[in-house]
């Protein structure tokens, strides 16, 4: 599937919102990397759908709800469904491809997200530890960081890197690889 085919599915925003289909044609092939870029056009979708919704569950009486609330809630339902094939799919697909010998895809996922996670709790951590003092006398409470804040940052930039090395590898595949059923 190209990114033609892509932005011709997801043109339901300003077209026929009844005719919206997430998922791809019987025989095309789908890189990962659009089943991502699907995947969050689904839950856009829904967002969108969700507000449609709610504005028009209530009417003041005799005055009829700008959209049909009834079909709305067909398309959200429909939506939602193919948000569900789109998630299984990938998930399918990022357990069962090799990152690299004796790893999936999805464990370098996992490890991108915990490499995330300490990076920006140690960017929290260093932020908290930088004191900024107004003192007013030699008699005032002085602070210093219990930590040193210079070796907490060289761990940050290193994280960073490691982020942004293995975030660029999985992005790399991501358009390599087709979408499995």
């Amino acid at each position: 599937m190209h990114l033609a085919k892509i932005e011709e599915k997801t043109r339901c925003y300003s077209g026929d919102y009844k005719t919206f289909s997430a998922l791809p044609e019987e025989g095309d092939a789908v890189k990962l990397a659009e089943a991502l870029i699907m995947r969050a056009e689904c839950n856009k979708r829904i967002e969108q759908l969700k507000h449609r919704i709610i504005g028009s569950t209530t009417v003041q009486e005799g005055d009829t709800p700008p959209e049909d609330p009834r079909e709305l809630l067909e398309e959200f339902e429909r939506t939602v469904n193919d948000l569900m094939g789109w998630i299984r799919r990938i998930n399918r697909t990022n357990s069962l491809t090799e990152f690299q010998p004796g790893e999936s895809l999805a464990d370098a996922l996992a490890k991108r997200d915990v490499l995330l996670l300490r990076r920006k709790a140690y960017s929290k951590i260093i932020q908290s530890a930088y004191i900024t003092q107004n003192r007013y006398s030699r008699s005032e409470v002085k602070y210093k960081a219990a930590l040193d804040v210079q070796e907490l940052q060289k761990l940050v930039d290193s994280l960073s890197k490691a982020t942004r090395e293995l975030d660029s590898r999985i992005q790399e595949l991501n358009w390599k690889i087709n979408l499995m059923d």
